[in-house]
């Protein structure tokens, strides 16, 4: 009951005023940030500081406070979201290369879009499928809320988007026969099983990596491309796409992981500020017999793709 009254009470009514004055929100949330509310201080100063290690005090205070107003930005962005018009979306969310993406829809072609919680993806997963002409599909898991997951699923697809569960994605590709799909994955969330994943540095850190990208591709025949979204200015985003490979069977166990996560750390190391700091990307143990471990996920791979 009380998401429900938050919902249509406040929040969703909050969704209309104009991004301007939402903004200002965002102003004073970044100020009691810095000053009296340091949302996971010390998740984002250790993250920072493990990924930036050449970096001192200072430059790391600089760089939290820098996310925190990035953050507070994403939060308005996203209320927003909820209601905002096609017309101002698509004024707001635009697709350098979208050519890209053309070529591979004349050739009857799906695709993985792959990514990460860069900028503003909430604005992505409600346009995707304005900016394309293949029908958008985006896979994750659901809120704890089952309220607050029904709602927001229901504003994310209101343009076409097919929001789908992680646990039945398979079934749900196996029905869309209809046009070619592109599928909005994003890769740097923390694996649900370390023995599953696929490990590699990333950010100077041995990092479980989501391996369903890959697995996915290949399963299916599918292009993959990167994406990423910039900020030009305040409320203002363009999204570069780079194709990673129009044919996974050419691709070796791991590749098409390293390459998208390795065009993330990239971005993330020349503009820090706007990743989510505040996640616990790391959390996952190292496993011991990790050599022993790549040896079995390579055989397996190989086993069921190569053979």
């Amino acid at each position: 009951m009380g998401a429900k009254i938050a919902y249509y009470l406040f929040v969703f009514p909050l969704s209309h005023l104009p991004l301007w004055c939402l903004y200002r929100f965002a102003d004073f949330f970044y100020i009691l940030l810095i000053t009296v509310f340091p949302y996971r201080k010390t998740v984002i100063e250790g993250n920072l500081k493990h990924s930036f290690p050449e970096k001192n005090e200072l430059e790391i205070k600089q760089l939290r406070n820098a996310f925190y107003r990035h953050f507070s930005d994403i939060l308005v962005e996203g209320i927003k979201n909820l209601s905002i018009s096609k017309e101002e979306l698509l004024k707001r969310f635009k697709v350098n290369n979208p050519e890209q993406m053309d070529e591979l829809f004349k050739q009857n072609k799906s695709v993985i879009l792959v990514s990460g919680h860069y900028n503003n993806w909430e604005w992505l997963i409600t346009a995707q499928n304005c900016l394309f002409q293949h029908q958008a599909m985006g896979i994750g898991m659901p809120m704890t809320s089952k309220f607050w997951d029904k709602k927001v699923n229901e504003r994310r697809s209101r343009f076409g988007m097919k929001v789908v569960h992680a646990k039945n994605f398979k079934e749900e590709i196996k029905k869309s026969t209809q046009k070619p799909l592109a599928i909005l994955t994003l890769g740097d969330q923390s694996p649900g099983d370390a023995r599953k994943s696929y490990w590699m540095e990333f950010l100077h850190q041995q990092t479980a990596v989501l391996f369903g990208t890959e697995q996915i591709a290949h399963s299916n025949d599918f292009a993959v491309v990167f994406f990423i979204n910039r900020k030009v200015k305040r409320g203002y985003y363009e999204m570069q796409l780079s194709l990673i490979t129009e044919n996974p069977s050419s691709c070796e166990w791991g590749e098409i992981t390293e390459k998208h996560t390795r065009l993330l750390e990239k971005e993330i190391i020349a503009n820090p500020a706007f990743w989510i700091w505040s996640h616990k990307r790391w959390k996952r143990e190292v496993p011991k017999n990790l050599t022993l471990l790549k040896k079995e996920q390579h055989d397996k791979f190989n086993t069921t793709f190569k053979s």
